[in-house]
């Protein structure tokens, strides 16, 4: 009689020893349930298949056929088309968003990642060993601890300049409050995400920050000034606090976040061929929709503790400027920046010398002469010639005159190749 080999699972050579157990009267029935954690239903079931053709009854009758829910074949196919085609560097996540929301595909995550796995277009991550930080609990409100950052990057990959991107995020629900792309991370691209932020949403309590210049004095025992940035400055006439984080792990979840746009905005702004930064700009209110629509959490309070601005546009204009201190000279001068200002009165002379004056500048370089909160008139009487200036390490790139990039048949760009060189004809 000719052997026939069975393949069995270790769930169903189990079967069959509680089967033989069965039949040699050894166990019972109720028994047998418990121990395989099937109904007494069940086990009569596979005891009469067992009976019927021994230990061939109890094997899968689906072993080695399609899975009945297995991926339809149009859909497997429409879908590769699309991740070598528009997606071949998006990872599994975004991809399947894209494939079923932008083209109605029904497929799961998983099998995204395994199609593009076996398609080499996702190479599976080996997860690193946690790092072990202190947690810390979310605030409980809306509004009372927003976490912002810059991130310099490619945003427009090669379509367009690098740029920054300043990032407003709530810590008590994740929401992105405020996107802002800028040529550099300066005071005054702070100044403008800021004021959109307030415009939009109210004064939060605080802001929660890294120890960057534009947000902290990093002098230690600083003799002159007033110990505050120009940033610190303008919310301190906002009343909105300032808060430094020691370590970036502190303020992670802001820096997640700005991971997290580098892969997915990038991505975003390929799809709308999008290339500049007030392009951006204009598409930022619609991301942000979408994404906290995807990625906000509930806070553990409904209430929001934004406050109202309260502010008009002019005192706005002013706190959102430069500002510095100067006292007038005895012919009502002053010298901010190697321009002297000559200051037009009517008042008698003698009542403004040695007067405190603030200098305000705003973006645009544009000027005004503030004295106890009322404007002064003012002429330029003389524009020295310009000197060294202190710049943030940041605003280097800004400061300095790119040099134009050579052309595409330069020399220079051939430099290391092999030139075919023809030989010289003498006359």
């Amino acid at each position: 009689m000719d052997e026939k080999l069975l393949t069995m699972s270790k769930t169903e050579l189990t079967r069959l020893e509680v089967m033989k157990r069965i039949a040699e009267k050894r166990l019972r029935q109720k028994e047998a349930a418990v121990m395989l954690g099937v109904s007494e239903r069940h086990i009569r079931r596979l005891l009469r298949a067992y009976c019927q053709a021994g230990e061939a009854g109890l094997i899968s009758k689906r072993r080695g056929q399609p899975s009945n829910n297995r991926l339809p074949v149009q859909v497997k196919q429409a879908a590769l088309d699309l991740l070598h085609s528009r997606y071949a560097d998006f990872g599994p996540t975004l991809a399947h968003e894209k494939l079923s929301e932008v083209h109605q595909l029904r497929l799961g995550k998983e099998s995204v990642r395994q199609l593009m796995i076996a398609e080499g277009l996702w190479k599976p991550i080996r997860q690193k060993p946690p790092r072990v930080h202190q947690m810390r609990l979310r605030r409980s409100c809306r509004g009372e601890l927003v976490q912002l950052d810059g991130s310099p990057h490619a945003w427009f990959e090669e379509r367009g300049p690098r740029c920054n991107l300043l990032v407003y995020i709530d810590d008590a629900t994740g929401e992105l409050m405020e996107l802002l792309f800028t040529p550099s991370e300066s005071t005054f691209s702070y100044f403008a995400a800021t004021r959109r932020y307030v415009e939009r949403h109210g004064r939060p309590v605080a802001f929660y920050s890294d120890q960057n210049g534009i947000f902290k004095i990093n002098v230690k025992n600083a003799l002159t000034g007033s110990g505050m940035t120009q940033f610190g400055r303008a919310m301190r006439a906002l009343d909105i606090d300032i808060v430094c984080a020691h370590t970036p792990q502190a303020k992670g979840r802001v820096e997640r976040v700005i991971e997290t746009l580098q892969d997915r905005l990038v991505k975003e702004l390929r799809l709308q061929n999008i290339a500049t930064i007030p392009e951006a700009n204009a598409f930022g209110p619609t991301y942000i929709a979408d994404f906290n629509q995807r990625f906000a959490v509930q806070p553990r309070s409904n209430h929001d503790a934004h406050r109202l601005a309260l502010f008009s546009d002019q005192e706005l204009d002013l706190i959102f400027s430069l500002q510095e201190t100067r006292i007038l000279s005895k012919n009502l001068t002053l010298q901010y920046k190697n321009v002297i200002y000559q200051i037009q009165t009517t008042l008698p002379t003698y009542a403004l010398r040695k007067a405190q004056v603030t200098v305000c500048e705003n973006a645009q370089g544009e000027i005004i002469l503030l004295y106890k909160g009322k404007p002064l008139d003012y002429t330029i009487f003389h524009q020295q010639q310009r000197q060294a200036e202190v710049v943030l390490s940041k605003d280097i790139d800004t400061q300095l005159k790119k040099s134009p990039k050579p052309a595409p048949d330069h020399p220079w760009r051939r430099y290391g190749k092999k030139l075919n060189h023809q030989p010289l004809q003498l006359p």
